[in-house]
């Protein structure tokens, strides 16, 4: 092993293991470090190419001044606020009935559940244009069985267009979360139940005293995890919405506009990058939050 022996002082190093980690050291400095710096000197641009220009804090003005950047910004939080606790709520519930032994056919429901976040992006964005168009099988089975009178226009309405987002996205991303739960769930101990049980806690403060405080990191994690891919959220609306995130930018997201001033329209990489830091502020604040808050109620 070839070492290096640094300022005298009778400390070494390992020349191989710096030699071995170099290449990655060097991909990750390229193609994510350098991007964060560059797109930092692009956000106080105006333009694109050779007519990029110096523009200081204008974009960080314009921002406030752009109805289209507004309605984006408030689509984004709409769906964290709304979609994120619905996933969470539903992949922990789903998570505790398949964590039941005596449920007949659990591993075929593990795999149906789980297996949208795992099917091709394009073709489950056809499946669901299919299944909630105008005269599609939603609409047809809602009208048979008498829930509605009328189809929903849930592609061209802008709070049903925005509802159907919503769905599409839990729908596919509701079984990730559930397969950590699961995971989490079938790891606790179980002569806990036992213990409680055997003194005559119900069910339900049993799940709420014993599971919920034993699955906190989990929770955590999925949480954190989910609010970051929510406010990045940008296949779905795209492929549900053919990149236009209509009608009327219902469902224009954050990072369907950046990819709308980057390659559509009148493109301004500038303004762009400044849109881009607005997304990594909201994390960045929102995870911050999350860990927080999870840290003063374990005080």
């Amino acid at each position: 092993m070839a070492l290096a022996r640094r300022g005298g002082i009778g400390r070494y190093y390992d020349v191989n293991g710096w030699l071995f980690v170099a290449p990655a050291l060097g991909l990750i400095a390229l193609f994510m470090v350098y991007p964060i710096f560059w797109s930092l000197w692009m956000s106080f641009q105006s333009g694109r190419g050779m007519m990029m220009k110096f523009a200081g804090f204008g974009n960080i003005v314009r921002l406030w001044n752009d109805a289209v950047f507004i309605k984006a910004l408030t689509n984004t939080m709409t769906y964290f606020v709304v979609q994120v606790p619905i996933m969470i709520l539903l992949a922990l519930i789903l998570a505790s009935l398949l964590n039941n032994p005596r449920l007949v056919g659990r591993a075929f429901f593990r795999t149906a559940i789980f297996l949208p976040c795992v099917t091709s992006l394009v073709a489950y964005s056809v499946l669901f244009k299919g299944m909630f168009a105008f005269d599609g099988i939603v609409n047809s089975t809602l009208q048979a069985i008498g829930i509605i009178a009328s189809p929903i226009p849930w592609q061209t309405h802008p709070f049903w267009a925005k509802a159907l987002v919503i769905i599409a996205i839990t729908w596919r991303w509701t079984g990730y979360n559930m397969i950590f739960y699961l995971a989490a769930l079938q790891n606790i101990d179980r002569s806990i139940y036992e213990v409680a049980r055997i003194d005559g806690v119900p069910a339900w403060a049993r799940f709420t005293h014993i599971t919920i405080p034993l699955l906190k990191p989990v929770i955590l994690f999925t949480t954190v995890i989910s609010t970051i891919g929510t406010l990045q959220l940008f296949d779905e609306v795209y492929n549900l919405t053919e990149g236009k995130g209509g009608p009327s930018n219902a469902t224009l997201t954050l990072s369907l506009y950046i990819y709308n001033l980057t390659f559509r329209f009148m493109p301004n990489f500038g303004y762009a990058a400044t849109v881009s830091y607005v997304i990594v502020i909201l994390v960045a604040i929102l995870a911050f939050l999350q860990f927080f808050l999870a840290r003063e109620r374990d005080k």
